[in-house]
């Protein structure tokens, strides 16, 4: 069966935005020293064992090994495979499979579960305790003590994965469901590839956080800037499905005119304000007025409505300096 994509699933999984403790747990002196494939603590770090070993036994060595090649195998030929959730983490769900253990991040889930708060996922993740699940295996590194399942793949059939990777093209506008956020930028399911939007890619205006911008679940138009098949990467944008404020920054505004802002970021060296929407400006602090200070917080706020005179435009370097001098 070809299933080429699950590398691409797999490499999605070693920079997704959660940090498992679960793969820390795999590279861990401990870990490679019990000989155990895969995470070995719930939620508050409550180790998980099988029966064997809640029993005191462990499975012998030659057993595991057997297991580690069973793993390689079922992943080449993409055979299903039954695990049974035994714990959880930060990340997903921690499952056992024959003398191993795996971790199904919560991203592989067919369904995404829901959560505002720790307390929220915890609580999800703890009710599939117990639950025997229908998985594929995306990824084994026996050195690493590496071993991760994925319920989405079970929707692919043979050859779907690289159909999927060869009718994407840069330049396409693809529809797509946000499926995970992250400090850097938001993962897009894009019909079983994921493609990444860097937070930089979002909007024209600065943005904090991609929560600000857009939520989980939510569809989503999203342009496609550039596609790596070897690395299984996509590159999106939704700013570029606008135009770029900045083209008409030289036509609207000139130096020495007076304009209206509101302040979004207070520093040490001066304050930056919106002027419209995707465009913001830069008060120096030695632009704050005669009197001297010793922060630009002891003058303004964020939020703060100003009156700001324009005193230098650079479009290409994206540069527009404003002063409180009004005269």
């Amino acid at each position: 069966m070809d299933l080429p994509s699950l590398d691409g699933m797999a490499a999605f999984i070693r920079r997704t935005c959660t940090t498992s403790k679960a793969h820390a747990e795999f590279d861990s002196p401990a870990a490679r020293d019990a000989g155990e494939a895969g995470p070995g603590a719930a939620a508050g770090g409550a180790p998980q064992a099988s029966a064997s070993a809640a029993a005191g036994e462990q499975p012998p060595a030659s057993g595991r090994e057997a297991d580690w090649r069973l793993a390689e195998q079922a992943r080449e030929d993409g055979q299903p495979q039954e695990a049974t959730v035994v714990g959880w983490n930060r990340g997903g769900l921690l499952v056992h499979w024959r003398n191993l253990q795996g971790f199904l991040p919560a991203s592989q889930l067919q369904h995404m579960i829901r959560y505002t708060t720790d307390d929220e996922r915890d609580a999800a993740f703890a009710s599939r305790v117990g639950e025997v699940l229908r998985l594929r295996i995306i990824e084994v590194d026996r050195g690493r003590k590496r071993l991760v399942f994925s319920e989405r793949a079970l929707q692919w059939g043979p050859g779907n994965g690289q159909s999927l990777w060869d009718d994407l093209r840069p330049g396409q506008v693809r529809r797509g469901r946000v499926r995970n956020l992250c400090d850097f930028g938001a993962f897009v399911d894009l019909g079983g590839i994921d493609g990444l939007i860097h937070i930089s890619e979002l909007s024209w205006r600065h943005v904090r956080h991609p929560s600000d911008v857009l939520r989980i679940g939510q569809d989503v138009d999203a342009y496609i800037m550039s596609i790596e098949p070897e690395r299984k990467r996509v590159a999106l944008s939704l700013k570029k499905l606008t135009e770029d404020p900045w083209q008409r920054v030289g036509e609207r505004y000139r130096v020495g005119e007076t304009i209206e802002g509101t302040v979004t970021n207070v520093l040490n060296f001066g304050a930056f304000v919106r002027i419209e929407e995707g465009i913001e400006g830069l008060i120096h602090i030695s632009e704050f007025g005669n009197g001297n200070i010793a922060h630009p917080r002891d003058a303004v706020s964020e939020g703060d409505r100003l009156v700001v005179r324009v005193i230098g435009i650079d479009v290409p370097n994206r540069r527009l300096a404003l002063s409180l001098r009004l005269d």
